[in-house]
C-alpha cells in the first residue's frame, strides 16, 4: 500500500477515482432528492450500445470516442424517459426500467456481435461492464478533471434552481422558470457524469457511487447545501480508499472495492448519524424513558404526599 506515494501510475488512478467520486457524489445528491435513484443505473446500462456503436464505426478503441457514443446514447435514453414519462401514464421509475432493459439488451446483443466479427483489436470492450481503472491514464485523469470542475461549477451556479425543482416544481414553474428544461439538463449532467465514471467502476456498479454518498451525507445534515458538499467528500473518500486498498491487495479491482468503502460509509452514517442515526435514536428513546421513569416517580411521590396530608387533615 505504500507503493501509492511513489508510484506514479498509482498516484494518476487515484486521483482519477477521487475526482469521479467528487463529481458524482454533487451531482446524485439532486439525483436522490428527486427520487431517481434508479436514473444512474438506466444512464450507466444505457451507455453500452453507444461504447458499441463507436467501436463498429471507427474500428478502434478510442476512449474519447467512446465517450462520444456514450454520452449520445444517454442523452437519447433521457429524451425517451422524459417522453415516456409525458406522453404516457407510465411513471418515471417504470420508465427508467424499460428504457434499461432495452438499451442494455441492444448493447449485450452488439458487443456479441463484435466478439464475433472480424474487427481487430475487439477485445477488451467487455471491460466496460465491470470497470477497470488500473487502466487509466493521465489523459483519463485530465478528462475527469475537466468534467469534475465544469459539473461542480454548473451546480455551484444552478443550485437554486435545482433546488427548487428538488422540491417543490410547482412553485419553481410559478417563479417563471423552465422546469422542463432545468429536469433536462440536470438528467444530462448526470449522463456525463455516469458516462465518465463507466472506465473506472464499470456499467453494472456505477449507479451506486452515485447514490450511496447521497444517502449517506443525508443522515449528517438536514441543510442541502451542507448535505452536497459531504455527499461529493464521502464519495472521493470512498475514490481514495477503493484505489489504496486495491494497491495492496493482488486481484482486487479498484472500482467494486470504492462502491464498498461507499456502502462501508453508508453503513457507519446509518449507525452514528447525529440525528437519524440508529445509536442516536436509541440514546433519545432511552434518554426520554428515564425522563418518563423520574416523571413516574415524582408524580407518585407528589401523589402519596398528597395523600398523607389528607389523612393528617382526617
Amino acid at each position: 500500500m505504500l507503493n501509492l506515494f511513489t508510484d506514479p501510475n498509482l498516484q494518476w488512478i487515484l486521483l482519477g477515482s477521487m475526482l469521479l467520486g467528487l463529481s458524482t457524489g454533487v451531482v446524485g445528491t439532486f439525483a436522490y432528492l428527486r427520487k431517481q435513484s434508479l436514473i444512474g443505473d438506466t444512464l450507466a446500462h444505457a451507455a453500452l450500445p453507444g461504447i458499441c456503436i463507436a467501436f463498429m464505426l471507427s474500428g478502434v478503441k478510442s476512449i474519447a470516442l467512446f465517450m462520444v457514443g456514450a454520452i449520445a446514447a444517454g442523452m437519447i435514453a433521457t429524451v425517451g424517459i422524459s417522453w415516456i414519462t409525458r406522453y404516457s401514464r407510465i411513471k418515471a421509475d417504470a420508465a427508467m426500467g424499460i428504457v434499461l432493459s432495452v438499451f442494455f439488451g441492444f448493447g449485450i446483443v452488439l458487443m456479441t456481435q463484435i466478439q464475433h466479427s472480424s474487427y481487430g483489436n475487439q477485445s477488451g470492450l467487455d471491460k466496460f461492464l465491470f470497470g477497470q481503472a488500473a487502466s487509466m491514464t493521465s489523459k483519463d485523469v485530465y478528462t475527469m478533471m475537466s468534467v469534475a470542475i465544469v459539473l461542480i461549477l454548473l451546480c455551484a451556479a444552478l443550485f437554486k434552481e435545482f433546488k427548487l425543482i428538488s422540491f417543490d416544481p410547482g412553485y419553481a414553474r410559478g417563479l417563471g422558470f423552465s422546469v422542463t428544461t432545468l429536469e433536462q439538463l440536470l438528467l444530462w449532467l448526470i449522463t456525463v457524469a455516469v458516462v465518465v465514471g463507466i472506465q473506472a467502476v464499470g456499467v453494472v456498479l456505477i449507479a451506486a457511487l452515485l447514490i450511496t454518498p447521497a444517502v449517506s451525507a443525508r443522515y449528517w445534515t438536514d441543510r442541502l447545501g451542507v448535505m452536497t458538499v459531504l455527499s461529493g467528500l464521502f464519495g472521493a473518500l470512498s475514490g481514495a480508499m477503493g484505489t489504496w486498498i486495491s494497491a495492496g491487495t493482488a486481484q482486487l479491482p479498484t472500482g467494486p472495492l470504492s462502491v464498498l468503502t461507499a456502502t462501508a460509509v453508508f453503513v457507519a452514517s446509518v449507525l452514528f448519524g447525529p440525528r437519524r442515526g440508529l445509536i442516536a435514536k436509541l440514546l433519545r428513546r432511552s434518554s426520554a424513558k428515564r425522563e418518563w421513569a423520574a416523571e413516574a416517580v415524582k408524580q407518585t411521590k407528589t401523589a402519596a404526599g398528597a395523600a398523607k396530608e389528607r389523612e393528617v387533615s382526617v
